[in-house]
């Protein structure tokens, strides 16, 4: 069985496009997903959501009141109530675009514990964030046993990187974390509620705690405080630094009570996507190679590159070009921009997808 899970506050029209969008899922869909059940959980909005008792599908809705807003956190309490042994994660703007995500269920190893989604912005390009091991809450399916055993979402990180610390959580209880693209969810990705200042402040208090409890022991100063200079750096982009100020004098009232549990080398190179990206470059292996279009993991995959004994080169010199990005969405939304140039390109992972999506120039 599977619970459609979703929280939402103060978007009624929104909540009311994706459950219409979810009462487009064919029953057969439905049958052979062993059932199907939608959970809305409103995060105390200001006129309590409505929601119809069943869908034009026969889908039945379960609708949970808060009296407070628990963010993301809000999660948990639509999986303590769910029945369905797969949580499809979405958010109010957020629904599946087919019934992919039938046969990636039913083919998923035991150990699997979340899938990550194809995650499509109404412009056609992908949602950014997530690594190879690290899924995005707007589209993910999660095994429910899991995500129960570890705790689910942290309430006290409210919105951003909450991903990140439950897919450490998974990884260290022995559950891996995969993105198949034969699942597919559309994000219209609404901006009413979204003030970068208060994005930047959780951003950057939020990734910072990730790396105190989780890097290890050698790492962990280095990487704080890199997290914090990458977040000054995109407030000063955005205008945002009030948000910044307050998110590290925060991180600073708080870094010292979180708790450690470092991860062992290995385990940090697959939550970094270290592990991918080796497995990925090695054709890059003595070359010369140029990274282009540097985003999230840019640093990790010229540490790889180095360790293949690749020269990091400019493009003119190159042999080899290298997407800069380990998050799968803009990492191959930059590959298909360069494939369409004539572009042979090199990603350091690549999610399961249709063999026909796949660019025949991607290595």
């Amino acid at each position: 069985m599977i619970t459609f899970l979703l929280p939402t506050r103060n978007r009624p029209d929104a909540l009311a496009r994706t459950l219409e969008a979810l009462s487009r899922i064919g029953r057969a869909a439905i049958v052979a997903s062993g059932g199907g059940e939608v959970i809305v959980v409103d995060n105390d909005s200001s006129l309590p959501a409505r929601s119809p008792r069943r869908l034009a599908n026969g889908l039945p809705v379960h609708l949970i009141r808060l009296e407070e807003n628990r963010a993301a956190a809000g999660r948990n309490v639509g999986a303590l109530a769910a029945r369905g042994e797969w949580l499809m994660m979405l958010d109010d703007d957020s629904w599946p675009l087919d019934v992919g995500f039938v046969s990636v269920i039913a083919n998923a190893p035991a150990d699997v514990a979340a899938i990550g989604a194809e995650i499509l912005l109404p412009d056609g390009s992908h949602e950014a964030g997530g690594l190879p091991e690290v899924i995005v809450g707007c589209g993910a399916l999660v095994r429910r046993d899991a995500f129960l055993a570890v705790g689910g979402y942290d309430a006290t990180f409210g919105y951003y990187a909450e991903e990140y610390d439950l897919c450490a959580k998974f990884i260290l209880a022995g559950g891996r974390i995969v993105h198949d693209w034969r699942f597919r969810v559309r994000h219209e990705k609404i901006q009413s509620g979204r003030d970068m200042n208060v994005i930047l402040r959780h951003l950057v208090r939020n990734n910072a705690w990730v790396m105190e409890r989780y890097a290890p022991g050698s790492l962990r100063e280095r990487l704080v405080d890199h997290t914090i200079q990458r977040y000054r750096r995109i407030a000063e982009k955005e205008s945002a630094h009030r948000g910044w100020s307050r998110g590290v004098t925060e991180l600073d009232a708080t870094l010292a009570r979180q708790v450690r549990r470092p991860m062992s080398a290995r385990h940090w190179d697959r939550f970094t996507g270290a592990a991918a990206a080796r497995a990925g470059l090695a054709s890059c292996a003595g070359m010369k190679a140029a990274i282009i279009e540097p985003g999230k993991g840019a640093e990790v995959i010229r540490d790889v590159l180095g360790r293949h004994d690749a020269e990091i080169v400019e493009i003119e010199h190159a042999e080899a070009f290298v997407i800069g990005a380990l998050s799968p969405g803009p990492m191959m939304d930059a590959a298909a921009r360069l494939a369409a140039r004539g572009d042979r390109v090199i990603t350091a992972w690549r999610p399961d997808m249709p063999r026909a999506m796949t660019p025949a120039v991607i290595v």
